[in-house]
This record gives structure tokens, C-alpha cells and sequence, in this order.
């Protein structure tokens, strides 16, 4: 059973970066998942995938899962880029798009 460390990006609805410091542990799922014959839904056999552990940095992480036997893989950061963006460029006079309003 793998493990996937990431840092999940900030959430596209906030400006703040909430939730997205800390870097989490997610087991992979090992088995696929069964619909139920009676009710419709979708079950799984495998509960690790419920598991979600946060740490603060990626060397607590990695030592979590080295500590417990757990083969893990680990995705980069991804840091967002800043765009500068002006109010006064809106009314350029060279703009590449024209105004539209």
C-alpha cells in the first residue's frame, strides 16, 4: 500500500492560503471500488483511504512513513505565481485587448 505526500494548493474560492501550509499523507487506494447490489452505493473494502494526517513540514512527513513501514511518494509544491495586475492598465492607451465596457 502507497502513501501520497502533497501540499494542497489553496482554495480557489478565498484569498487567504488556509489549509495549504501544512503538508498531508493520503493512503492510495488499494482496492477498487464495488457498487452495492441493494442500495446503489459506492463501497469500498480498503479504510486507510479514510485517513487523511496533516504534519507541518515534508521531513516529518517522510519520517511518519518511514517510522511505520509505509511506502510513500511525494509531490512537489506548487507555488502559485504572483500576477501583478494595475488598475490603471485597464485604460492604457496601448492596450492589446480592446475595452470592452
Amino acid at each position: 500500500m502507497t502513501a501520497r505526500i502533497y501540499r494542497p494548493a489553496r482554495s480557489a474560492t478565498q484569498s487567504g492560503k488556509g489549509k495549504s501550509k501544512q503538508w498531508v499523507l493520503v493512503h492510495e487506494q488499494a482496492t477498487p471500488r464495488s457498487i452495492e447490489g441493494l442500495m446503489g452505493y459506492t463501497s469500498s473494502a480498503d479504510t486507510r483511504q479514510q485517513i487523511r494526517l496533516s504534519f507541518e513540514t515534508l521531513e516529518a512527513a517522510e519520517a511518519y512513513s518511514q517510522k511505520n513501514g509505509i511506502a510513500y511518494s511525494v509531490q512537489p509544491a506548487h507555488e502559485p505565481t504572483v500576477k501583478r495586475v494595475s488598475y490603471p492598465d485597464n485604460f492604457r492607451h496601448d492596450r492589446k485587448a480592446p475595452w470592452t465596457h
